[in-house]
Formats: structure tokens, C-alpha cells, sequence
């Protein structure tokens, strides 16, 4: 939800509209959340129960009338990949948070931006708490030159 927050936070300052990435068959209509994107963030995250996925994708967490079909697809994704085996949230270190967060800005947010001349900075990274700056390039804001 926060890579979703960050895209549509940078649409709205550059008056574009948000564009949805998941594709499929809307479950949770009161989220507008897809049957993929509930596979998808099932699998990435090893959430095996309703609440895991209403906790990561808001699905379940309305009128809850979409909870019966998250089970279900929950128990299809699971009964054919091997459901992973619970382990304890592993403490990273703040080298290894910084790498991480590097990484994605890197390879999913900074190739948006810098289509649309713009960039991104990271500041300071405080506990689960990431500070960054967005840069826009002056030559396309006429009022910045």
C-alpha cells in the first residue's frame, strides 16, 4: 500500500491520473482490490489468512462480503504452491534497510519519475519511517526558471 500510496501521491502533484496496475476480476469492491493483486500479494508476503491480506491490501477490511472469496483464493493459491513454513519477521539491519529501499527507488520508482522529468532523493531513513525529495526538472515548469 505504500508504493501505491507514493505512485498515486506523485500522479496527483503532476495533475496525471493514477494508473492501475492490477489487472483481473475486482473482489473487494469496496477497496477496488483484484483477485491478482490478491494472488500477487499473497504469495510476495506468505499470507496465508483474511485478515494477512486485508492487513497488506485493505480486501476483507470494508462490508467484509468479499472475505468468502479471499479464503477461496487463498486455499487455490496454497493447495498448489507449498504454503510457507511461519517463521519469525527477520530484523534488518539499517545497512540492510538502506540497500533495500536503494533498490527500489532504483528499479520501480525513479524510471517513472525521470519519464516525466522528474526525480527522487533519498534523505534519511529513521526506523520504518523513509524521507525522501522529489525533484522536478525546471526547464519543464515555467514558472520555476
Amino acid at each position: 500500500m505504500g508504493r501505491e500510496a507514493l505512485e498515486a501521491a506523485i500522479a496527483d502533484y503532476l495533475g496525471k491520473p493514477v494508473q492501475k496496475r492490477e489487472e483481473g476480476r475486482v473482489i473487494c469492491k469496496c477497496f477496488d482490490v483484484t483477485d491478482d493483486k490478491i494472488r500477487r500479494v499473497a504469495w510476495e508476503n506468505h499470507l496465508t489468512t483474511v485478515e494477512d491480506v486485508s492487513n497488506f491490501t485493505k480486501a476483507g477490511g470494508g462490508c467484509g462480503e468479499c472475505k468468502s472469496e479471499i479464503e477461496k483464493i487463498l486455499a487455490e493459491l496454497w493447495s498448489v504452491k507449498e504454503a510457507p513454513a511461519p517463521s519469525l519477521p527477520r530484523k534488518l539491519t539499517n545497512l540492510q534497510k538502506i540497500a533495500l529501499i536503494q533498490e527500489i527507488i532504483e528499479t520501480d520508482i525513479r524510471p517513472l519519475l525521470q519519464a516525466d522529468n522528474g526525480d527522487m532523493e533519498l534523505i534519511d531513513i529513521d526506523s520504518n519511517r523513509v524521507l525522501v525529495s522529489l525533484r522536478v526538472c525546471a526547464a519543464d515548469v515555467p514558472h520555476l526558471m
